[in-house]
């Protein structure tokens, strides 16, 4: 019997120029080419994650501060995942192993169940679609409540968009968001919705497309300017024109930003973190905050879907 690698089983998707491989841990994205080109930062089979590198995220996206939250009554106390911070990150199915229930040659739909438990004891079905066309790779995420109670919900996607040669630092980012979430410095707490022009827009404000430069983000945008379609598009391009872009509908009403910097010189700044989130960093906290933070409550039987898509800027 073989062995399973340490990502999980691996699922290759193709059409036409594109290529996806999906790992079954976490319903992760390994892989995303056009023409042999990364879209996305990749890793290897039997490499265990780093960093939630295209992981999928729930039921809730960013952080939960301090793993502390009430729901319909209750008080809740999960596991501090990200310790440096003191925070509960990014939901319990990133490390679920994902059994494919249906699969083709350009799809396939993972399923997982997040099971009741001391700090989240809701039983959830999670569906994860991926599938690829001529515009790119759409990803998306269903849910199914089968407990007796309404449980809170947030989903989004973790990939690290690669626009060409070189980092992070010489691609264009188009970000179309008009107001970006405030947080202390050391833990990343929120505090407050600014505008992107009033603090530091050289850091902040891509509403016109511009190189990223040596700017440090990682916060969450909303205020999302939408298309025609009520479509937002986040662009990342190379001094040649070519690049990426991810897209989404009404569904996800923020979206983190990340420059992934990180202590080694090697291995930072590789790629753009790009994560549409249903809901704000720190959502199962709505209450304490005076925007909306768009929690999802799903009542027992309720669904819920969202998505987004990735595509080559040629």
């Amino acid at each position: 019997m073989a062995r399973t690698p340490a990502s999980g089983i691996q699922h290759t998707i193709r059409a036409g120029e594109y290529e996806a491989v999906i790992a079954s841990v976490g319903a992760t994205l390994r892989s995303l080419t056009f023409a042999g080109r990364d879209l996305v930062v990749p890793f290897g089979a039997d490499e265990v994650r780093p960093a939630h590198r295209g992981a999928t995220l729930a039921p809730w996206p960013n952080r939960v501060v301090d793993g502390a939250y009430s729901f319909g009554g209750r008080d809740f106390q999960l596991a501090l995942t990200e310790p440096a911070r003191s925070h509960a990150l990014h939901g319990l199915a990133t490390w679920l192993d994902f059994d494919a229930v249906e699969a083709g040659d350009d799809h396939v739909t993972l399923e997982a169940v997040i099971s009741p438990q001391t700090a989240y004891p809701w039983r959830l079905v999670v569906r994860v679609g991926f599938a690829l066309g001529s515009d790119g790779l759409t990803q998306s995420v269903a849910v199914r409540n089968e407990s007796e109670s309404a449980a809170p919900w947030g989903t989004g996607p973790h990939p690290y968009l690669v626009a060409g040669a070189g980092r992070v630092d010489g691609w264009t980012l188009t970000l179309p968001a008009d107001r970006v979430l405030a947080v202390t410095e050391e833990r990343l707490i929120p505090t407050d919705l600014r505008a992107v022009d009033a603090d530091d827009p050289a850091r902040f404000d891509f509403r016109t497309g511009r190189r990223i430069g040596s700017a440090e983000i990682d916060h969450a945008y909303t205020g999302l300017v939408r298309d025609g379609d009520g479509q937002v598009t986040v662009s990342l391009t190379d001094a040649d024109g070519s690049g990426v872009l991810m897209q989404w509908d009404a569904s996800c009403s923020w979206v983190q930003v990340h420059t992934a910097d990180r202590p080694d010189p090697d291995e930072s700044r590789l790629g753009l973190a790009v994560e549409p989130m249903t809901c704000a960093p720190d959502a199962f906290n709505a209450s304490r905050y005076d925007y909306d933070a768009g929690l999802i409550v799903l009542e027992p039987a309720q669904e819920s879907t969202a998505s987004w898509r990735i595509a080559a800027i040629a």
